[in-house]
């Protein structure tokens, strides 16, 4: 098995409250647990911390892999190695393999853990580490008071294109075995590759002035990603596991009952009152649905929906659109083929691999816990830029 630890401890004397200080408009510990969630070839994720602030903000992610654990007081000292807590973790649970994810670098992606997993499966690989390649020149001061240079020959400087470089750690992830671990005590041990990620992820977030350049590249990489290359002027959602958590709840009367989600339902009406109308679409006929869109003041209901694309050709035709117009929100296999004949496509994180796959969005939240709202404002920002 391989598992994820994140290490957040309270305490932080250069920038206060770190982990849960918010950058790009989420916590910052929000990033890389985000990465280590999205990435398939991690079975669990860890956050060790001693604080119940950072605890209950983690917990309200909701993300679905995610586990939150105690931190030993020795272990969260300014004095403590991180190799600590590591050794902490590694004594209490059982797993094969083990990637260190640290706050400071928010820039990691899901992509670069599973090319760092992928390195660490070589054969004859102990340890993984990943690094950025720098082109620069570095120098020296020597005993006798002079400054040599360490990586080229300034009498021959070579052209950048010329220069191969260099590697330097970036402290974003570290992969290694539990027993390299307990028997070598270091995150790093026997054969040891590196795993490359992109220039920008060099800046670690250790001073105030390096949040003002990692939040720049963190907005620009949100804009980047979210492809809507058409007017949005309708929206269309499923129910179960999207407004709701795809539970089946019933009374003592033997009543279905479902649960909805109140910010959903504040994040259709903003879409609403931008001029985009909303809908719902869903196989299920169900009086609970029925009130919650009167309540919601949707503009489209459609219960008992076997053929999902012919709803939307017929609102295509009904407000003179086409079907890129359209953005779909849905969760299981009776979404897919309507899915993919909208122009904007996204669903909760714990949507069934086969939507993930085609999503230009995929909501860091699950069905029923405020996905639905996350997606609209995706939209209207991505709409209003």
């Amino acid at each position: 098995m391989n598992v994820a630890l994140i290490p957040a401890r309270a305490g932080s004397k250069s920038i206060p409250k770190k982990n849960i200080k918010k950058i790009a408009g989420k916590p910052l510990i929000f990033w890389s647990v985000k990465a280590a969630s999205e990435c398939d070839v991690i079975d669990k994720v860890f956050v060790s911390t001693d604080c119940e602030e950072i605890a209950k903000i983690v917990k309200s992610f909701d993300f679905a892999k995610v586990i939150v654990i105690d931190r030993s007081t020795e272990s969260a000292t300014d004095t403590a190695s991180t190799e600590t807590v590591m050794l902490e973790f590694a004594h209490e649970f059982l797993f094969e393999n083990i990637c260190l994810i640290q706050t400071t670098s928010p820039l990691v992606t899901s992509v670069d853990l599973k090319n760092g997993f992928k390195a660490y499966n070589q054969e004859n690989i102990d340890s993984v580490l990943s690094v950025v390649k720098q082109k620069r020149f570095l120098w020296k001061d020597e005993k006798n008071g002079f400054s040599e240079p360490v990586n080229y020959d300034y009498k021959k400087r070579p052209q950048r294109q010329e220069f191969d470089g260099f590697l330097v750690e970036n402290g974003a992830f570290y992969i290694t075995g539990r027993e390299a671990l307990l028997r070598s005590k270091c995150r790093l041990s026997g054969n040891i590759k590196t795993s490359l990620m992109p220039s920008e992820s060099y800046v670690e977030l250790d001073e105030p002035e390096d949040w003002i350049i990692v939040e720049q590249f963190l907005k620009q990489r949100q804009q980047s990603i979210i492809n809507i290359k058409t007017p949005i002027k309708l929206l269309l959602t499923d129910c179960d596991g999207t407004l709701t958590d795809a539970g089946m709840y019933y009374s003592k009367d033997g009543d279905i009952m479902k649960k909805f989600n109140t910010r959903d339902g504040v994040g259709l009406r903003m879409l609403r009152e931008n001029g985009i109308k909303v809908g719902i679409v869903t196989g299920e006929v169900s009086e609970a649905v029925k009130k919650r869109a009167e309540k919601l003041q949707i503009n489209e209901l459609f219960m008992g929906a076997k053929d999902k694309t012919k709803v939307i050709m017929e609102l295509c035709q009904k407000y003179e659109i086409e079907p890129y117009n359209i953005a779909f929100i849905g969760d299981d296999i009776n979404d897919l083929s309507a899915m993919q004949l909208c122009g904007f496509k996204a669903c909760p994180v714990d949507a069934i691999d086969e939507i993930r796959e085609i999503c230009d969005y995929i909501s860091p939240l699950k069905g029923g816990f405020g996905a639905v709202r996350d997606i609209c404002e995706v939209i209207l920002k991505k709409m209003n830029s």
